[in-house]
């Protein structure tokens, strides 16, 4: 009987698109320099398919350091009607130069800043239930209007 745990690998999951909106900057709060970002829209393909809701946001703390953290909940339906809620939690860091370049809406190459996430689903839809039972981190791009991520399964 062997004591060590598995070792995990990632296995492609699903891709999103996430149109935002124009984004708010409260300035400094009590938790933080406080910028929200709509979310306007989108789609997930792979094993989630689904049309991304308006009326999420991404509730952003930019740090001292310049890095972001990211906490973003929306919402997503699939064809048959059903909900899907997704919540979004990492970091995206780099020089100040390229995070510059990003608020701007520059096109930045990814390789030149580190954006991860981990991704939690919750759902009522019995056909995507085993999507709750699992771990998801995601490798992300921010575009101008968009951010992109494939999400990996964590077995």
């Amino acid at each position: 009987m062997s004591t060590q745990a598995p070792v995990p690998t990632l296995v492609p999951a699903f891709d999103a698109i996430v149109s935002l909106g124009e984004l708010q900057d409260h300035g400094p709060t009590r938790a933080g320099h406080r910028r929200i970002i709509p979310i306007t829209g989108g789609s997930l393909r792979g094993a989630v398919e689904a049309e991304i809701l308006p009326g999420g946001a991404d509730w952003q703390i930019m740090r001292t350091d310049g890095a972001l953290e990211i906490d973003g909940r929306y919402s997503a339906r699939t064809r048959s009607g059903d909900l899907v809620h997704l919540r979004v939690s990492g970091v995206r860091s780099g020089s100040p130069a390229v995070l510059a370049s990003l608020l701007a809406g520059a096109a930045v190459p990814s390789a030149d800043y580190y954006f991860r996430t981990n991704v939690s689903i919750e759902t009522s839809a019995p056909g995507l239930e085993h999507l709750q039972h699992s771990l998801f981190v995601a490798s992300c791009v921010r575009r101008a209007a968009t951010v992109e991520y494939r999400a990996y399964r964590v077995t």
